[in-house]
Formats: C-alpha cells, sequence, structure tokens
C-alpha cells in the first residue's frame, strides 16, 4: 500500500502529464495558459509530497516560490492575451505574430 506522499508524487506526475499535453496540443491561449497552471500546480504537489517524504520544509519553501512565479506569469499572460485580443479579436497562438514590434 502506497502512503499519502507517495500518492501525492504519482498525482502530480498524472498532472504534469495532463498540463503537458494541454500546452503541446491546444492552439487557444487561455487554455494554454491553463495548461501551464497546471504543469505549475503538479510541481508544487511534487515539492510537498517530497518535503513530507525526507521530512525537511525545503519542498514548501520552494513552493511558495513557484506560487509566486505562477502569478507574474498569469499577470503578463492575461496581459498579452487582453493586448491580443484588442488588436485581432482572437486569443489563437497562431495570431501572437502581431504583437510584434
Amino acid at each position: 500500500m502506497l502512503s499519502l506522499p507517495e500518492m501525492g508524487l504519482y498525482f502530480s506526475f498524472l498532472l504534469f502529464l495532463i498540463g503537458l499535453f494541454t500546452v503541446m496540443f491546444r492552439k487557444n491561449i487561455l487554455v494554454m495558459m491553463l495548461g501551464v497552471e497546471i504543469l505549475l500546480n503538479a510541481a508544487n504537489l511534487a515539492f510537498v509530497s517530497a518535503s513530507r517524504i525526507t521530512g525537511t520544509m525545503d519542498g514548501q519553501v520552494v513552493m511558495f516560490m513557484v506560487m509566486a512565479v505562477a502569478a507574474c506569469e498569469a499577470a503578463i499572460g492575461l496581459a498579452m492575451i487582453i493586448s491580443l485580443y484588442r488588436a485581432k479579436a482572437s486569443v489563437e497562438a497562431d495570431d501572437l505574430k502581431l504583437l510584434r514590434g
């Protein structure tokens, strides 16, 4: 029988695969950002589970740094999506070439 932290590691691997396939195979930028958020949450779960297995607080400290990166990514990504939508009323990844300077 697996312990709870080990199940957390397996579940984080499953979440990571779901997020990876979402980012790779979708063209809508909003859905791609959702996939990146799933990837970051999977990494957070893996850090916390590994921290629980080793008995240290290191993974939980790293998790807070990853959460800060996720917040910055969401803010910048949403700003890019808004500027793209204003320029071309679409949020497809192929239309990002419009934002080049």
